[in-house]
């Protein structure tokens, strides 16, 4: 493998040990394996249907023959899948020629090896081994990674459920929150989000040069294919489309993409935050021996992760941003535009994966600093005017707002100042006694509730 120093794109060179599990699924040996597993399968099903008597059913030793080259593919197979295209030009022939190579000279199955890749354009084997690539690794790595992020903030949310946090709306002092709290929000949209990951169909195809059976019914019209390719395509775990063009037109990866990508911007908003909290001392960051936050300030630590996080967030959007507008978009019955997009698949979902791991490395160095929190409070008195406003709405004072914004727009409010307002109040007792008990750090509302509820 070429040193990573030299590797052109990030992913494979500094993020590359980030990636690694992506690796076999995105690759273009990943696109080789799951095109071979297809055309094998679509072989078995053909031998399986009683109408294509010129197929027949697959003896044991014929079938574990099948299967044993689909579970076995490795590197040598890539490499000479890609040695056969070198002649072909063509990658998804060179996949079948490759099967027929493999199979040729098994008695049974040497008989049948004109039924490989029978009645197909390459985009029924391409449509089908995307749509795999796509569901391993959303359902085996993406929505793994993203649990793990979200048990990881549900744990920090109710550990922090209780600690009083200045809100800051508009970037100026607002009702207080709590840090679980804050956090809490995050965790609820992200399971949100992640439920619409999980729940995109994926889909597919095949039904011939254009979509509509025509190289299948010439040959055995007495077949009903179009619910014989139906349960192919369930068959391999996947929906099926019965109206498309030469291409399953990708309206599903364009799906699949818009939900990554509302899921990754929220992790945007998420690494902005945090950025902002620890700029001001919230949270401090764990240090490390050895390492250096700035190349000329020494005093320096940064919050690198979040900001590498948002970075990659950034790049994976831009590219689920433009399978969404150009995948489902093709030419007539078929443009080969899709192909060459389509090979970037793997590079917003490796990009979203370094965000990801990023986040969890940042998460996994914050460190609460409750006696900041606390001093932001407690320099913001001026926060109780929405408390002390609408206590005396309730009671019919008169002008309450208007009285809150004369005392506190634009003048620093103590302590004692606020509580020299409230002992004027018109109202009763124990109302009046709340309002003077109440400070910034206890006016946090059903926050800690609400923050152990998530």
């Amino acid at each position: 493998m070429t040193d990573p120093l030299l590797a052109l794109s990030p992913l494979d060179g500094r993020y590359a040990s980030k990636v690694e599990a992506l690796r076999p699924v995105f690759s273009e040996f990943g696109l080789m394996q799951r095109r071979v597993f297809v055309e094998l399968r679509w072989l078995a099903a053909l031998a399986a249907h009683p109408g294509i008597a010129e197929v027949p059913p697959l003896s044991a030793d014929a079938a574990a023959t099948l299967d044993a080259i689909a579970s076995g593919f490795g590197l040598a197979d890539g490499e000479r899948i890609k040695a056969i295209e070198r002649e072909t030009n063509h990658d998804v022939k060179a996949v079948e020629y490759f099967i027929k190579e493999r199979i040729g000279t098994h008695a049974e199955l040497g008989r049948v090896k004109e039924f490989v890749h029978f009645a197909c354009t390459s985009e029924d084997i391409n449509n089908l081994a995307y749509a795999l690539m796509l569901r391993d690794a959303r359902d085996g790595i993406l929505l793994p990674a993203i649990d793990r992020l979200v048990a990881t903030l549900r744990a920090l949310a109710h550990a922090q459920a209780a600690q009083p946090m200045l809100s800051r709306t508009h970037g100026q002092t607002a009702s207080p929150t709590t840090l679980g709290k804050e956090i809490a929000n995050v965790v609820a949209r992200l399971e949100r989000q992640r439920a619409q990951v999980a729940g995109v169909e994926l889909s597919g195809k095949i039904n011939g040069a254009v979509g509509n059976y025509n190289a299948h019914a010439i040959s055995y019209p007495g077949v009903d294919w179009p619910a014989f390719a139906k349960r192919f395509v369930e068959s391999l775990g996947l929906a099926f489309n019965p109206y498309t063009t030469q291409i399953e037109p990708h309206d599903c990866i364009a799906e699949i993409g818009d939900a990554v990508r509302r899921l990754n911007t929220i992790l945007v908003d998420f690494a902005r935050d945090i950025w902002g909290y620890v700029s001001l001392g919230y949270f401090r960051q764990a240090l490390k021996e050895g390492e250096v936050g700035s190349s000329t300030m020494p005093h320096k630590v940064n919050p690198i992760d979040f900001e590498n996080a948002e970075g990659n967030l950034g790049l994976a959007n831009a590219l689920f941003e433009h399978f969404s507008a150009k995948l489902p978009i093709s030419r007539w019955q078929r443009d080969l535009t899709d192909s060459t997009v389509l090979r970037a698949l793997g590079t917003a979902f490796g990009h979203t994966q370094v965000a990801l791991d990023s986040l969890a490395k940042g998460i996994g160095k914050l460190q609460v600093d409750p006696a900041r929190l606390a001093a932001d409070l407690d320099a913001s008195w001026e926060v109780l005017a929405e408390a002390v406003q609408t206590v005396m709405r309730r009671h019919g004072l008169p002008n309450p707002y208007e009285q809150l914004k004369a005392l506190t727009r634009g003048h620093g409010i103590t302590r004692e100042s606020m509580r020299a307002f409230i002992e004027t109040l018109d109202l009763p007792a124990a109302d009046r006694q709340r309002l003077l008990e109440l400070t910034p750090a206890t006016y946090t509302g059903l926050a800690e509730v609400l923050a152990r509820g998530a």
